[in-house]
């Protein structure tokens, strides 16, 4: 898929919004991406993630055996890149602060993990997430996503394959340009600062 076609999907789904959002990093923008309006189309979904996995290199894909991806925002595109790269999915939550795997999810010892993300905009919660992962006993191999907003800043200690780069601007709550200032930011994100 070409990023016109990605964003032709969010559109359709009015999952691309315009204002100004308070992200989950910290981050403050004037667009947010909701992936879960995005996702919540199976047929859509199941599209997004065969174009994800078709990022990943042939060989890469052969040696993954588990999808973990993080709570909330990854639970759906998690679940269906297990479906395109047939491995089972999980999902790892922070039920007190920090992502773990929980509802009885195991893996063995040296099952080689993709780690999947919706959007990525400063790593964090990703290598928080594969820290969890590899704490469980997985190899994390490899990282996807719907989206990358890090500008190519994020480095998560692995191949990290987005479906497309997006560059919208993101500011520090002390660099908020006074345009965006003037009106109240919105908080659409599942996660609580």
């Amino acid at each position: 898929m070409t990023e016109d076609e990605v964003l032709a999907e969010f559109r359709a789904s009015q999952a691309l919004l315009e204002g100004h959002f308070l992200l989950s990093s910290g981050r403050h923008s004037a667009h947010y991406l909701q992936c879960a309006r995005v996702l919540m189309d199976p047929m859509r979904a199941n599209r997004l993630a065969i174009a994800i996995a078709q990022k990943i290199p042939r060989e890469l894909r052969k040696e993954i055996t588990k999808v973990v991806s993080p709570a909330m925002g990854g639970i759906i595109i998690g679940h269906e890149m297990g479906r395109a790269l047939n491995v089972e999915a999980m999902f790892v939550e922070r039920p007190t602060g920090t992502f773990e795997l929980r509802r009885g999810f195991e893996l063995a010892p040296g099952d080689k993990v993709l780690m999947v993300e919706d959007v990525v905009t400063t790593g964090l919660s990703s290598r928080e997430a594969i820290r969890a992962i590899e704490d469980a006993g997985g190899k994390v191999i490899a990282a996807c996503s719907l989206i990358d907003r890090s500008a190519g800043t994020a480095d998560l200690g692995v191949p990290f394959f987005p479906l497309i780069a997006l560059n919208f601007p993101t500011y520090e709550p002390d660099q908020v340009p006074a345009e965006l200032a003037a009106t109240p930011a919105i908080k659409p994100g599942s996660r609580k600062q």
